[in-house]
């Protein structure tokens, strides 16, 4: 399959041993074996400074990663595929690889396949798609059938009352993490960041921390760009680690009528417009596939507004959703999306950002969840300003609705439902205290992240849990 960038955050280091070609190199071709055993030898040497040995020991962490996302054989995915095509051939087989419809990558010299791209395959190529509707039919999930209530009461209430800010839902939350038995040894202290919600006016606020597992715990102040609770607990042998918070927020709708409000030049000198407009490493990078994407798009457009309109319908018409690898093993995420032809919720909202950012539009980073009733998950967004409406939401991932008209239909460029949990302001910064080695999720913030004097804790040795209760008003 094609791929862009390096499989890793922190670059820049190389290290050339023996004359061969770099670390870098060899995880890039796949070759984990070759680049372990180089790792192992410059870490075994003593010449290296400890940053250069947690660089090496961070590309071998990403190897594990890979190797974890990739674990499904031919054998496995055939098994799926061939509920749809029960002949399915080898050319067909090759044809969906080279399109990267199936995400494969060679590891070690053996194929390997995305743990999730037999599944990926029936959203991301059209053909395979509608084979699978004709045979499964096209159900309308419950997701679509709220939205499709809730979107026109957010616009008619907005223009009824004259406010941005709809009426305020309430919520009530139980969130757990819970690290398995014995993932460290007894006794050994496990240090936990949980996910709390942001107060965010007009759109979150009355945020209360109701309770904790832990007595002793730091509440991260609102002005961090991942908010979070930290607790710590010692390990016991033979029994699992619980990390538990209790918490509620109200939240807001909220809706901006971009159609009929006046988008004034911007200033270009202000320090806000020069941030949220500059590149940023590793994802938000003007690179040739990005201008010309973006060039392409803006064409002879001059004003923001409709130039955020192309960009928003492209990438909701190209660029369909799809079950993500790990962000920590993707270079760059745009170029990703680019070259695989899907994404999902974080990466095309990353995509939507840079192409903007490239045509001088302001955009920055919101995540959290999604808690749509019977819809509840981790959901990624993103905000862009315009002069004289302010920062206003969009939801990329959500795209384009099937509404009755256009404003309904594009609402999430411009407008955000109530039933979302703001974590995150910001992407890939620090935790709050700081986090000792590469977390698990290198830019997101959302299912909490775990560690101990020995290492990071990765997604495989522990899990979580939120409960969600909608309190009447």
């Amino acid at each position: 399959m094609k791929r862009t960038g390096i499989f890793f955050l922190v670059v820049g280091l190389m290290f050339i041993l023996n004359g061969c070609s770099t670390i870098d190199e060899k995880i890039e071709k796949g070759q984990f074996k070759m680049a372990t055993k180089q790792i192992n030898k410059a870490i075994g040497s003593g010449e290296l400074t400890a940053l250069e040995k947690i660089e090496l020991e961070e590309r071998a962490d990403i190897m594990h990663r890979i190797k974890l996302d990739f674990n499904k054989s031919r054998e496995d995915v055939l098994e799926y595929i061939k509920q749809y095509y029960p002949n399915v051939s080898d050319e067909q087989i090759h044809a969906w690889e080279k399109s990267n419809a199936l995400e494969n990558m060679i590891i070690d010299g053996k194929k390997r396949y995305f743990s999730r791209s037999h599944a990926n395959l029936f959203r991301i190529d059209k053909e395979a798609k509608a084979q699978k509707i004709s045979i499964d039919g096209n159900k309308k999930g419950s997701l679509v059938e709220f939205l499709e209530q809730n979107i026109p009461e957010v616009i008619e209430e907005a223009q009824r009352s004259g406010k941005s800010s709809g009426k305020p839902v309430k919520m009530k939350f139980k969130y757990t993490l819970t690290v398995d038995a014995d993932a460290v040894p007894a006794n050994e202290m496990i240090r936990c960041w949980l996910p709390f919600p942001k107060e965010v006016p007009n759109r979150q606020e009355d945020v209360k921390l109701l309770s904790s597992s832990q007595e002793d715990y730091i509440l991260a102040p609102n002005d961090k760009p991942h908010r979070t609770v930290y607790m710590q607990k010692p390990a016991q042998e033979g029994e699992a680690t619980v990390f538990e918070i209790e918490f509620s927020t109200t939240s807001r709708s909220r809706w901006v009528d971009l159609d009929n409000m006046e988008i004034k030049p911007y200033n270009k000198k202000s320090e806000e417009y020069k941030k949220y407009t500059s590149e940023r490493h590793p994802h938000l990078l003007f690179t040739p596939a990005v201008k010309k994407l973006a060039e392409s798009l803006r064409g002879d457009e001059k004003d923001p507004y409709q130039i955020a309109r192309k960009i928003f319908n492209h990438i909701t018409a190209n660029y369909p959703w799809a079950g993500a690898r790990e962000y920590s093993t993707i270079g760059n995420i745009p170029e990703y999306v680019i070259a695989n032809n899907h994404g999902d919720c974080g990466q095309v909202t990353l995509l939507f950002m840079v192409l903007c950012r490239y045509n001088g539009i302001p955009t920055r980073w919101e995540s959290g969840w999604m808690l749509h009733p019977e819809n509840k998950n981790l959901h990624d967004w993103g905000q862009v300003y315009f002069e004289g409406p302010g920062w206003v939401s969009v939801d990329q991932s959500f795209g384009r609705q099937e509404l009755q008209n256009r404003q309904a239909s594009e609402f999430f460029l411009g407008g955000m439902d109530a039933y979302r949990l703001i974590v995150n302001d910001d992407y890939a910064q620090a935790l709050f205290p700081a986090k000792h080695f590469l977390r698990s999720e290198t830019n997101d913030f959302q299912r909490g992240e775990v560690e101990w004097r020995g290492g990071n804790l990765y997604f495989n040795t522990w899990d979580y849990h939120m409960d969600v209760e909608y309190i009447k008003q």
